[in-house]
């Protein structure tokens, strides 16, 4: 692929997360090598933060969102037609001989496979695939997509085991950065940087707090219009006399600003994540991370690096939040283990262009 050649990205959404972030970041390395950048996504935050270079294709939203039972059929049958809409919105695009298809989510995959890119599509995997769900999104999307683009070896299991063709490229971050963390703060804050989605496990860390008195809570992300019930449900938790005053939602924050007000971070998603970037950006400034221990997550905190537990297991999450907040030798170990797995394996410099490569090579 040429350097004035097109590199198209898809997203399922305009909300701005972890994968959004490594979006971001790849279309400013495509710019550099001096690609042309064209990406077709909902309007949002990630649109309004693309650069000036970068031409934007309005589609609407992908996800299913959080609807449950006649609503999620409903709610499927839209999203066909959203395929459909965005498939037209792009063919042009992606038929053009000199046009590179970069599909940075699963549920932006049917998109690629209904509008039959010249050259297959390269699909950047966020996702573990788990569930019966995204097994039958992968399946039909499969004719279009030319490689699979893992950022953890633990998500590459169940795409070879479907067949498809897959190379492993890590995600990064800024290196080197300042250390975060040292002397508590009082009381001491836990915090969580994720969308409130409900796999994240949020309600899994509020049930854990509720049993640790003095600490205090942070939960840092957007939500997603579908998962209104799941956000009710964690205010409605955290104002419970177990929790009460003690639970901040803080919205849309940068992960550095919230990174500064916190001891030690949690990701205690219940289903598998390929690769946090929120855990890596933790990691990098020297806090000690908490994780549940699957998928990427087991990749990022494994050889002292930070500490796993079982998901879903509050009991065990406490147990380890407890442990961790009354050890300062602990934390400043687990820092200085995360910071260099982070430098050695994770610092954006060497793993970006990588990423690339494997996306558009």
């Amino acid at each position: 692929m040429t350097d004035e050649s097109t590199v198209l990205f898809l997203a399922h959404t305009g909300q701005v997360s972890g994968a959004e972030k490594v979006l971001l970041n790849l279309i400013d390395e495509a710019e550099r090598r001096g690609h042309r950048t064209v990406i077709a996504c909902p309007a949002g935050p990630l649109a309004r933060r693309l650069p000036s270079g970068t031409r934007h294709i309005r589609i609407d939203e992908l996800g299913l969102g959080g609807e449950h039972g006649a609503a999620r059929g409903i709610a499927a049958l839209r999203l066909l037609g959203r395929w459909i809409g965005a498939a037209r919105a792009v063919r042009s695009v992606v038929r053009a001989p000199d046009t590179t298809t970069v599909v940075n989510s699963l549920f932006a995959l049917p998109v690629a496979r209904l509008c039959r890119p010249t050259r297959g599509a390269s699909w950047l995997v966020h996702d573990t695939m788990n569930s019966l769900k995204q097994r039958v999104v992968v399946r039909f999307s499969r004719p279009a997509i030319r490689v699979a683009v893992s950022v953890s070896e633990a998500t590459a299991v169940p795409l070879r085991a479907a067949g498809l063709p897959v190379v492993v490229a890590h995600n990064g971050v800024p290196w080197p950065v300042t250390r975060f963390g040292g002397e508590l703060h009082t009381p001491p804050v836990v915090g969580m940087l994720a969308l409130l989605t409900p796999w994240k496990g949020h309600r899994v860390l509020l049930d854990a707090v509720a049993t640790l008195p003095d600490i205090r809570v942070e939960l840092a992300g957007g939500s997603f219009p579908g998962d209104r019930d799941y956000v009710s449900e964690l205010h409605e938790r955290a104002a419970e006399s177990d929790l009460a005053g003690r639970v901040e939602f803080l919205g849309h924050t940068d992960a550095e600003s919230a990174l500064r007000r916190w001891d030690v971070v949690i990701s205690a998603s219940t289903s598998p994540e390929a690769g946090p970037l929120s855990v890596l950006e933790a990691m990098s400034h020297g806090l000690p991370v908490i994780g549940t221990d699957h998928g990427g997550t087991h990749e990022f905190l494994s050889e002292g690096a930070g500490v796993l537990v079982e998901p879903g297991d509050s009991a065990a999450l406490a147990e380890a939040i407890s442990t961790v907040i009354g050890d300062a030798d602990r934390r400043r170990r687990l820092g200085d283990s995360a910071r260099y797995r982070v430098a050695s394996r994770h610092d954006i410099g060497e793993t970006l262009p990588e990423l690339l490569h494997r996306l558009i090579g």
